[in-house]
């Protein structure tokens, strides 16, 4: 996104983690749950990842198992194979992430988390392609340290945040979380709520715009407000907190 980022300074923003869903009649990640989120204004988080010929989908697991009952990878599978497989037996299909683009729409921020695949050279040139023709504003995260590197060297106006799992307390996790801090020159770390108490990250929180993960409840959300700049949630709409 060629802005200065400052809307990442903004306090409170309530994010819909993989849109508004149940995965009951409304799976996540799907355009019906982008929909329900776009009801109440609610920015979206979600995740993409590429097919075998290089089409960008917004799908978050690696493997089509869970959502589809397809046992393939989706690095491994072309998109003509993959597109009229129902998400959970429902009638929503795996959305490519040009299909969502064009139903949000600039509506709402994007917080966009590229999952690790070998082939993010190729996934984040064709995202990057997407996003210059999208009138909208984004960001752009990831666990992955090599897709925020190349996204710094190639495309630095990019504003680009680290993950951060609640997974991450051992030293060797800290230090390499830390160095890849330092060398990706991120904007904002996304982290997750069992690390916030974390003394060897409370720096960091400081010093950069942190969005925290995975809300669950409203009293989650109120003991977290006015703390950080985002709560990526579950189970939306609150009811204090609906748009």
């Amino acid at each position: 996104m060629k802005e200065n980022g400052s809307h990442l300074l903004d306090k409170n923003i309530i994010i819909a983690h993989r849109g508004i869903y149940n995965n009951i009649d409304i799976p996540e990640n799907s355009l019906l749950a982008f929909k329900e989120a776009l009801k109440f204004n609610y920015p979206i988080e979600l995740d993409i990842n590429i097919t075998k010929d290089n089409v960008i989908v917004v799908f978050h697991d690696d493997n089509l198992l869970r959502m589809t009952n397809l046992d393939k990878g989706i690095n491994n599978i072309t998109y003509n194979e993959i597109k009229n497989l129902s998400l959970l037996d429902t009638k929503e299909k795996i959305p490519t992430l040009e299909e969502v683009l064009k139903l949000i729409k600039g509506k709402v921020l994007l917080n966009i988390e590229i999952k690790k695949t070998n082939n993010y050279k190729v996934l984040i040139d064709n995202l990057i392609k997407l996003l210059n023709k999208y009138n909208g504003k984004y960001i752009i995260q990831s666990f992955d340290y090599k897709c925020l590197l190349y996204l710094k060297n190639n495309y630095p106006n990019i504003i680009r945040g680290l993950l951060i799992s609640g997974n991450n307390n051992k030293i060797h996790n800290y230090i390499c979380n830390i160095i890849y801090i330092k060398i990706c020159k991120i904007n904002f770390i996304s982290i997750s709520k069992k690390l916030i108490n974390n003394k060897k990250y409370l720096k960091y929180m400081n010093n950069y715009p942190t969005y925290i993960w995975t809300i669950k409840s409203k009293e989650e959300l109120d003991k977290y407000m006015n703390k950080y700049n985002g709560y990526i949630c579950d189970n939306l709409p609150y009811k204090e907190n609906s748009n």
